[in-house]
């Protein structure tokens, strides 16, 4: 087993974390109507056109755009409207130069047209009555053909019109797999009439922290004491990387009973986090109980970051497992930088894992080479610019993090970052 603070670099841990991770992704097939936040486990095809056919834009009616072309207020074109095309049913009247039919937003483009006028920029001269719609009330436009309108404003082919096919073509990829779903791809399936999708299942996370000063939240702390907090900040983290978490409740600081809770722990769960009992204490027992549940064990137990120096990386009989500091702002920041990723992984997410702002420095952070550091920000705006203003803190303080609107990294061959600098913020 490693030494303790036998430290690697992230890069480096992750690097070896990941030789000996066994990527299995499980899956099911779910209605899409449920399927939000999850990941897509396959390539989704689109089965036809969408739309499948030609649909207006606006409130108006269709015509040949060549029989608008030069049209003006002082002269306009006179187009015959011979009838109406109602929405929801097929355009049965075709389009001849001359001619147009009343369109609604979203109705079918009858054959011949190419264009639509809006509605605004007619006026009905046969019979003679003006035609005054406004372009929130066209229900207004008389239903008696045949009669004519003045065209005050030329077209182009395709204004106003929405192709066939413009939105997507069959046979395109609608959402390519590792696609973590959102509200606007749920409609985008159904849109094509997809209504069951192939997801990741979630990985189940089984949570343990350690401590025998920690005592439940509801619970009133004795002298001595504190309230668990890190089973309910990394259970909303887990939640938030897509997996399920399970709560194992506090162990005592006794080997035997640490062991019994971390195995029971590692039968239930695709991945195992304990939380606290990761440094240098006589009493910190979490490695040798990590080290205990399968091979090859621990990989790394010493990471050159601050906070989190005193994490433990270990894949054991194929499951992943994590030993974090006991102290809050250390916990959430090195779930974000080891186990968010891991659980991204196991269902298969592409892309982005976290919402990168840019931002410029309110006060120079220092650090020391060798070491990455990450540094809670709060965001302000001063003008037209974003400023972040560092948040300073130990890392058992945990209101340094509500104070804070995400993180800043600082690389780990820099001394520090100056006032004013752009620099990007972790949310």
């Amino acid at each position: 087993m490693p030494e303790l603070f036998n430290v690697q670099t992230p890069a480096a841990a992750w690097r070896l974390f990941l030789r000996h991770l066994p990527i299995r992704i499980t899956t099911a097939t779910i209605e899409v109507a449920a399927a939000l936040d999850r990941v897509l486990a396959e390539t989704v095809i689109a089965p036809h056109d969408l739309p499948s056919f030609a649909r207006s834009t606006v409130d108006g009616y269709a015509v040949l755009a060549a029989d608008t072309f030069g049209a003006s207020a002082s002269l306009p074109a006179y187009l015959s409207v011979i009838g109406e095309t109602a929405m929801g049913q097929a355009a049965s009247l075709a389009i001849d130069s001359g001619a147009c039919t009343i369109v609604h937003t979203g109705g079918m483009i009858p054959p011949g047209a190419d264009a639509v006028v809006m509605v605004e920029h007619t006026e009905r001269v046969q019979p003679p009555r003006a035609l005054a719609v406004a372009a929130d009330n066209p229900s207004s436009i008389s239903p008696h053909f045949p009669h004519t309108i003045e065209v005050l404003r030329p077209l182009a082919p395709g204004q106003n019109v929405i192709q066939v096919g413009e939105d997507v073509r069959q046979g395109e990829i609608v959402l390519a797999a590792g696609r973590r779903l959102r509200p606007a791809d749920l409609g985008g399936l159904l849109a094509v009439g997809i209504t069951q999708v192939k997801v990741a299942q979630p990985p189940r996370v089984a949570i343990l922290s350690q401590g025998d000063e920690v005592v439940p939240p509801t619970q009133t702390p004795g002298p001595g004491q504190i309230r668990d907090i890190n089973s309910y900040t990394l259970a909303a983290l887990t939640h938030r990387a897509g997996a399920e978490p399970i709560l194992m409740g506090i162990a005592p600081d006794q080997l035997g009973a640490l062991s019994a809770l971390a195995r029971q722990a590692f039968a239930l769960a695709d991945v195992v986090v304990i939380s606290a009992g990761s440094s240098v204490s006589v009493r910190d027992m979490t490695a040798e109980v990590i080290a205990a549940l399968g091979q090859p064990g621990i990989l790394v137990h010493g990471l050159s970051v601050r906070p989190g120096k005193p994490t433990i990386l270990a894949v054991c009989d194929g499951k992943p497992v994590f030993g974090l500091p006991g102290n809050p702002v250390s916990a959430m920041v090195i779930f974000d930088l080891v186990v968010a990723p891991t659980l991204r992984l196991l269902q298969g997410e592409e892309g982005p894992p976290r919402r990168i702002v840019m931002a410029r420095l309110a006060r120079p952070i220092a650090s020391v080479t060798g070491r990455e550091d990450y540094v809670p920000v709060r965001l302000e705006q001063r003008g037209n610019e974003r400023w972040a203003v560092p948040v300073f803190g130990k890392s058992n303080l945990i209101y340094t993090l509500l104070q804070a609107d995400g993180t800043v990294r600082v690389a780990l061959d820099s001394n520090g970052i100056g006032e004013a600098e752009w620099v990007e913020v972790l949310q």
